[in-house]
C-alpha cells in the first residue's frame, strides 16, 4: 500500500506541532512494516527516511497541492488529508480513495484567530463544505472528543474511526531527579488557543506563595509579547533539544496546560511518560489525554487553575499519587499501536470504492 499524506506542515517547520508530529509517526511506521508513505505539504521542508515534496506557502499550498499530486503522486493507493482548519478538499481532484484526518473542528477558533468575514467563510469551509466534500470518504479523528466534534457538524458516526496516539515512553529521563525546588512547565506552540498569558497571569499569583520558577519551552508568534508580560521567576526557553525537553519535564512539579482545545494532548502524554501530573482546563482533547482526579487535574476557569496549582504545589503525596498513574497511563500508549490502529483504518478507506462527492 502507497500512502500520501496532504498536510499543512512538515515536522521540519518552526511551527511544527502534534499534527506534524502523528503525520511522521505514521509515515515511520508504514515504511517500517513494508508500505510506502511520503508527505506533500507547505515549506520549509527537510530530508526524511520518506519523500517530502513541498507545496508552495501558508496558503498557496491549498491551489498548487493539486497540481503537485498529479506530478508526484498520482498513482498511490490512498491520500490521507490532514484537516488543519481547512482541508485539502482532495475528492474535488482525485477520483481515488481518500481518508480525511482531523484533529480538532476549529468552530470556536476561527474567531480568535481572524476577521470576522474570513471567521464565516473558515466555518462555512469547515462546517459544512468538508461533510459534504468527504461524504464518500472515512474521517480519522485522534480522540474521542474530535470524534463528537465531527458529528456535531454533521459528519455521520457510521464514517468516523478513532485512533489513540503514542508517546516516547522510553524518551523519558528516569536518572534525572524531581527538582528538589518548586519548578512547573508549560510546552507546546505560543499561539493564542494555547492561553500562555492566562497561566502568566494564574502564575503571579501562585509565584507569591509558591515561589519558583516557571519555564515556558516552545516558540510561534505570541512569544515577544507574552516575554513582555512574563513576570517573576518566567523563563522562555523557546525551541530546546530533545533530550532537553525530556529532562525539563522530568523535573518538573507540574505540566501546566492552558489550551481552549486540542486535538490529543501530546504534552500531556509526554508529561506523564516522566511521571508529570498535568493542570489542565476541561476542554476537548485535554479531557482525553487527562484522567481527572488520577493522571492530573482538570479545571473549568482561570480562578480554579489558580487554587489547584498552589494546592498541588504544596501536596508532593497528590503529585507523586498522580504521576505515578499518570506514568502508568503513557505506558500503556504506544506508537506501534497508533500504528496498528491507523494501518488496519488505512486499508478500509483504500478498499472503498472512488471518493467522488456525495
Amino acid at each position: 500500500m502507497r500512502v500520501l499524506f496532504v498536510a499543512w506542515r512538515d515536522l521540519a517547520h518552526p511551527q511544527a506541532g502534534g499534527s506534524e508530529v502523528l503525520v511522521d509517526r505514521l509515515a515511520l511506521g508504514l515504511i517500517g512494516r513494508g508500505r510506502e508513505a511520503a508527505v506533500l505539504c507547505g515549506g520549509p521542508v527537510a530530508p526524511r527516511p520518506y519523500p517530502v515534496v513541498d507545496a508552495g506557502g501558508t496558503y498557496s499550498q491549498y491551489l498548487r497541492a493539486p497540481f503537485a499530486y498529479r506530478r508526484h503522486f498520482s498513482d498511490v493507493d490512498l491520500v490521507v488529508d490532514v484537516e488543519n482548519g481547512i482541508p485539502f478538499f482532495s475528492p474535488l481532484w482525485r477520483r481515488k480513495p481518500v481518508l480525511c484526518l482531523v484533529h480538532h473542528v476549529h468552530e470556536d477558533q476561527w474567531a480568535t484567530r481572524f476577521s470576522g468575514p474570513v471567521a464565516r467563510l473558515g466555518r462555512v469551509l469547515e462546517g459544512r463544505a468538508m461533510p459534504a466534500v468527504y461524504g464518500r470518504s472515512l474521517f480519522l479523528a485522534v480522540s474521542e472528543s474530535t470524534r463528537r466534534s465531527l458529528t456535531g457538524i454533521g459528519v455521520p458516526e457510521s464514517r468516523i474511526r478513532v485512533i489513540t496516539e503514542g508517546v516516547d515512553v522510553g524518551s523519558a529521563a528516569p536518572d534525572v531527579s524531581r527538582s528538589p525546588t518548586p519548578l512547573f512547565v508549560v510546552l507546546g506552540r505560543l499561539v493564542p488557543h494555547k492561553r500562555v498569558e492566562l497561566l502568566l497571569r494564574a502564575w503571579r499569583v501562585v509565584h507569591q506563595s509558591v515561589g519558583g520558577e516557571l519555564i515556558i519551552i516552545g516558540d510561534g508568534p505570541e512569544r515577544e509579547r507574552l516575554q513582555a508580560i512574563g513576570g517573576p521567576g518566567v523563563t522562555f526557553a523557546g525551541h530546546v533539544s530533545e533530550h532537553e525537553k525530556w529532562q525539563l519535564l522530568q523535573r518538573a512539579w507540574l505540566l501546566v496546560h492552558g489550551a481552549h482545545h486540542e486535538g490529543w494532548g501530546i504534552a500531556v502524554v509526554e508529561a506523564a511518560a516522566c511521571g508529570t501530573p498535568a493542570l489542565a482546563f476541561d476542554v476537548p482533547g485535554v479531557r482525553d489525554a487527562v484522567v481527572d482526579g488520577e493522571t492530573g487535574v482538570l479545571v473549568d476557569y482561570e480562578t480554579e487553575l489558580t487554587a489547584a496549582w498552589v494546592h498541588l504545589s504544596a501536596d508532593p503525596q497528590a503529585r507523586r499519587r498522580l504521576g505515578d498513574a499518570a506514568r502508568r497511563r503513557a505506558e500503556a500508549l504506544s506508537w506501534d499501536a497508533t500504528v496498528s490502529q491507523f494501518v488496519a483504518i488505512a486499508e478500509e478507506a483504500a478498499a472503498l470504492p472512488r471518493a467522488d462527492v456525495a
